[in-house]
């Protein structure tokens, strides 16, 4: 026991050292730069951001934008959505879930904000405006992808769930409808907002419940092939709540010019270093603005050919001007090429004034989109309120006003609007087919470069605009224009079975030529 007792009385000094070691270590253990817990403010505007430009590059420009005939592209390798190879771009969107990166994560960071919020009713209007995002990041993912990781989705962290569920886009659409229907309930204006950390409407709740009945009716109006009576019940709920019809209440994202990237319009960095960086030579990816896009706008007399469009001229092949004169602007063909082609410098770029500026504003969710919708429902007998012939001139003024939000180079005069409708007015007398024919035609012009996403969904749904598919050799389709994303190789091998099933479940491929289950 002696020895013992000496034993212990010699080593004490040391457990003393020891832990004086162990409080220094922890505090050295603590990154400065980093929250030791979610500030749900902050969050939030990181959820904002991601949730609007993951993988802009690789689907909404290179995948959807030259599937769906606004860009073009006479390279092999960018060629996703031209000569639809190279389903790797479609990938890219997945990171939602996980992602770390810039425009990435949107999905985790969303659920870190509801966790944080969801246990103190003084938060309700956080917490329903956060759920209203959940709604707009899943639908986007669900209409990209089919089946997908919802309900379990983004509890890696909360719950070790490192292998989540599928669960069906039909349960997943009933879900996001839910969801927007009860946050809209649950406002309360006497409560607590996230203020300045609001991105889109400063915390002001009546905005997001348009944003949210706006939501409601684009989701509504997705189901009218696979169900419409559940259509038209949630598109007549939406359009009583009130929807974005004004300028005022549109949902859009300020972006500024400067050193900090992360400030800067994602849009217009993306396409400046993938492609529009120097005037009168060869773009990286070789891309261009497309014939078909381009010969719609000189076709009708659209004023915004002269805001999107210009074709680099010179006199000395040194000095360029971005150039809008309407009898030069032309679009290059789809497809048509696999080298630099001898005209390459007369077909037309996005313009440099509007479209490639940092500075440049995104528009979330306007009331043009939405007074297009208006009409569908009218032509289809579920909205009363108003006719299409009046809803679709709304939806065009609104269209052609937005690209005032870009300067003075995207303002287009009243004169002019109305100069288009005339020469393009609404075909009241028109087949029911002719009539949507002109509205998601015109739908396809209004989201151009904003929302290639929802372009996407909406010609899945509706087949409009009739675009001419590409066959090019080798292609990865058959000659058909891709209908749905793939998703990445790696969860067959870290979630495989329930990857597996999903696969299964929708007809068992996973390709460029799958479809979603609202498309029929």
């Amino acid at each position: 026991m002696k020895r013992l007792f000496l034993k212990i009385l010699c080593s004490a000094p040391l457990f003393l050292l020891l832990s004086a070691c162990d409080k220094g270590f922890q505090e050295m253990n603590v990154d400065p730069n980093k929250y030791a817990e979610v500030i749900p403010e902050y969050r939030f505007t990181r959820a904002l951001l991601d949730g609007v430009s993951t993988n802009f590059t690789g689907a909404a420009y290179l995948t959807i934008g030259q599937s769906m005939q606004h860009f073009a592209t006479y390279k092999e390798v960018p060629a996703a959505g031209d000569k639809y190879f190279n389903y790797g771009y479609s990938t890219g969107n997945w990171n939602a879930y996980a992602g770390t990166g810039a425009g990435q994560g949107s999905v985790i960071s969303t659920r870190q904000v509801i966790d944080a919020v969801a246990s103190n009713s003084a938060n309700v209007n956080k917490l329903s405006v956060a759920r209203i995002w959940k709604a707009y990041i899943f639908h986007r993912l669900t209409d990209l992808y089919g089946d997908i990781p919802y309900f379990d989705a983004g509890k890696a962290l909360s719950d070790k769930n490192y292998g989540p569920k599928y669960d069906t886009q039909q349960a997943i659409y009933a879900d996001l409808l839910k969801e927007l229907d009860e946050s809209i309930k649950a406002f309360d204006p006497t409560k607590a907002t996230f203020g300045n950390a609001d991105l889109l409407y400063g915390g002001d709740v009546n905005k997001w419940k348009k944003f949210a009945y706006s939501l409601m009716l684009r989701l509504g109006m997705r189901l009218t092939e696979v169900d419409a009576a559940m259509a038209k019940t949630w598109v007549e709920k939406a359009i009583a709540g009130g929807v974005i019809l004004e300028d005022a209440d549109r949902a859009v994202i300020a972006y500024v010019d400067g050193s900090q990237v992360a400030s800067r319009n994602f849009i217009a960095a993306g396409l400046l270093s993938t492609d529009y960086i120097t005037p009168g030579g060869d773009n990286v990816e070789g891309g261009k603005l497309a014939k078909t896009l381009i010969d719609h706008l000189k076709a009708t007399k659209d004023p915004r050919l002269n805001v999107i469009s210009i074709v680099w001229t010179t006199t000395d092949g040194k000095t360029f001007t971005a150039d809008t004169t309407t009898a030069l602007q032309s679009g290059m063909p789809n497809a048509a090429y696999n080298n630099l082609p001898a005209n390459f410098n007369s077909f037309s770029e996005p313009n440099p004034n509007t479209l490639l500026k940092y500075s440049s504003p995104l528009l979330v969710l306007g009331n043009a989109e939405m007074n297009l919708l208006l009409a569908e429902a009218a032509v289809r007998g579920w909205n009363s309120g108003t006719t299409a012939t009046v809803a679709y001139n709304n939806a065009v003024k609104a269209g052609m006003r937005q690209w005032a939000l870009f300067g003075t180079g995207g303002v287009i005069s009243d004169a002019k609007i109305n100069a288009y409708l005339t020469a393009n007015p609404y075909k009241t007398s028109g087949t029911v087919a002719e009539q949507m024919e002109q509205i998601h035609t015109q739908k396809w012009v209004s989201l151009f470069l904003e929302d290639e996403y929802e372009i996407f969904s909406n010609w899945r749904r509706t087949g409009y605009p009739v675009l001419k598919p590409t066959n090019y050799p080798g292609n990865l389709t058959g000659g058909k224009i891709p209908t749905r994303f793939v998703i990445p190789d790696s969860e067959e091998t870290y979630n495989r079975t329930n990857f597996v099933e999903a696969r299964t479940r929708q007809g068992g491929t996973n390709t460029l030529s799958s479809v979603v289950w609202w498309d029929k």
